[in-house]
């Protein structure tokens, strides 16, 4: 087996797109892909568990480990800070997992520069009315939160096109398999071998 260099997965999406639960399911459904949970600082949702949907931190906390150099990014995002921790995320890959963490435009656009060889997958809702039923289904944002985030999501959409992949999220199950997809199409290009010299022992 020709050996390979691990690389991240950054998926966006506005709020309200389901991007966190279709890292988690697309970790669990393809081998060798690890999901990375992002800090906050918003209050948990109903039905959301710490370190599993996010780690929620308190401001000040994250404010020292932004200090404390920490974080391999963070953003403030409607109000609230989102952070990737540098640990986890070096570690994994090290460790040979291709690592998928959901980051906001403002997250993934800093990975850009940092590992240029990442994949960036952008997910789209159907449409802006189905955008805004999923953010009414969400008792815990109030209709101010609401309207920031639908102006947030507007805004962000025309930064999708700097991103490699466009993924419409019209059924949760097939736009799980087109990230699994994209992730084996990656794994396969001839510039993600570790040592590219082995593939004339094919030849053999």
């Amino acid at each position: 087996m020709l050996s390979r260099i691990p690389f991240p997965v950054i998926v966006s999406a506005p709020s309200g797109t389901g991007k966190t639960t279709l890292c988690r399911a697309v970790a669990k459904r393809e081998e060798g892909v690890r999901f990375l949970v992002s800090c906050t600082t918003r209050p948990k949702r109903k039905g959301e568990v710490d370190g599993e949907d996010y780690r929620f931190l308190d401001p000040s906390t994250f404010k020292k480990w932004i200090d404390e150099g920490r974080f391999l990014e963070w953003a403030i995002y409607g109000g609230s800070y989102y952070g990737t921790l540098r640990k986890g995320f070096d570690s994994s890959l090290k460790k040979g997992f291709d690592v998928i963490a959901d980051l906001d435009i403002q997250g993934a656009t800093k990975l850009m520069g940092l590992y240029p060889d990442a994949v960036f997958i952008y997910i789209l809702p159907p449409s802006k009315d189905e955008l805004r039923r999923r953010l009414k289904q969400r008792a815990s944002d109030a209709k101010e939160e609401m309207a920031k985030r639908l102006f947030i999501a507007e805004e962000e959409l025309r930064s999708a096109k700097t991103y490699q992949y466009i993924v419409v999220n019209r059924e949760f199950d097939k736009t799980v398999e087109a990230i699994v997809s994209i992730i084996r199409a990656e794994r396969l290009k001839s510039r993600r071998l570790r040592k590219p010299l082995e593939i004339l022992e094919w030849r053999s």
